[in-house]
């Protein structure tokens, strides 16, 4: 039977680096599971393995995609089916911090209901009218179990969770807590973790270094490119604000404050997440490297 190793964690914890390493002692290739980092044009701010990365380890799911097309957990879970039922050898790495994206392919997806354009078209009304405020607040009001998962700044999950909640009744964390689907496939889950202050520094950190590398040019292209058109995939961490500076709404050192902030509250939103996965062996990020392929050994032999 094939085994798939997930190595998750936060956004700045260090999972790149270990993933690299883990595949190298392996020798497999590496399942990309960031929903960002599958869009092309986007390699700074979302910290995409760069071309040495991929010349190191064969990646999937890095780069796949233009920016304006559309891309969620369910196209991720049959395309990562697919490669790992089909191209890969005995041994597949998964590795990212898209808390919805790891959980498709390792339990599966929900049935949630349709929803009709009816709720649909009320739901994006609000959102005209109201802003991400309206949004927030609905979310809070109708699903407090989901509130402090999402990210609370993505327009999209808000009003999905809107949605569902209108047309079921019920809220919708109540579609996401089915029985665990049975994979034809070992799963063995590995968490990176750091202490707070220094995940913290590392993200704040990484923002600076982003900055210098030419994340504003990176994100003006994008910008300069759709305008008032913006695509999802730069409805995140990064772009967003400086999107907002872009627009004359903030001035350039509040944007990169802002950056920072909401990067340090995805990761604890993150870190709630994996936390509540009691299958998931956590590992000391700052021990050496060699005792951390030590202890993934131990956990796939044990």
């Amino acid at each position: 039977m094939k085994t798939l190793l997930v190595i998750v964690g936060p956004t700045g914890v260090g999972k790149t680096e270990l993933s690299l390493r883990a595949a190298e002692h392996y020798g497999c290739a590496i399942l990309n599971a960031d929903s960002r980092q599958i869009y092309r044009d986007l390699p700074i701010g979302t910290a995409a393995p760069t071309k040495d990365d991929m010349q190191r380890v064969k990646h999937y799911f890095v780069g796949t995609h233009e920016l304006e097309q559309t891309y969620n957990a369910g196209q991720f879970e049959r395309d990562c089916l697919e490669v790992i039922s089909g191209q890969l050898s005995d041994v597949g790495i998964l590795s990212g911090g898209s808390m919805m994206y790891i959980d498709a392919v390792c339990k599966g997806l929900d049935d949630i209901p349709d929803v009709p354009s009816k709720i649909r078209e009320d739901v994006q009304t609000m959102y005209r009218a109201g802003g991400l405020e309206a949004l927030q607040q609905a979310v809070q009001q109708l699903d407090s179990d989901y509130w402090n998962e999402v990210d609370q700044h993505n327009p999209q999950r808000l009003m999905h969770c809107i949605e569902v909640c209108r047309v079921s009744g019920q809220p919708y964390s109540s579609f996401r807590r089915k029985k665990v689907v049975e994979r034809p496939f070992r799963i063995v889950k590995i968490g990176l973790e750091r202490s707070r202050d220094e995940l913290y520094h590392r993200i704040d950190t990484r923002v600076d270094e982003m900055m210098q590398e030419g994340l504003l040019e990176e994100a003006r292209r994008a910008y300069v490119r759709f305008k008032d058109s913006l695509p999802n995939s730069l409805n995140t961490v990064g772009y967003k604000e400086l999107i907002a500076y872009f627009r004359g709404e903030t001035d350039l050192d509040e944007a990169i404050r802002l950056i920072k902030q909401n990067s340090r509250h995805y990761a604890k939103r993150q870190m709630t997440w994996f936390r509540q996965d009691k299958d998931i062996h956590w590992l000391d990020a700052t021990i050496s490297y060699e005792e951390q392929i030590r202890y993934m050994d131990a956990c796939l032999n044990g």
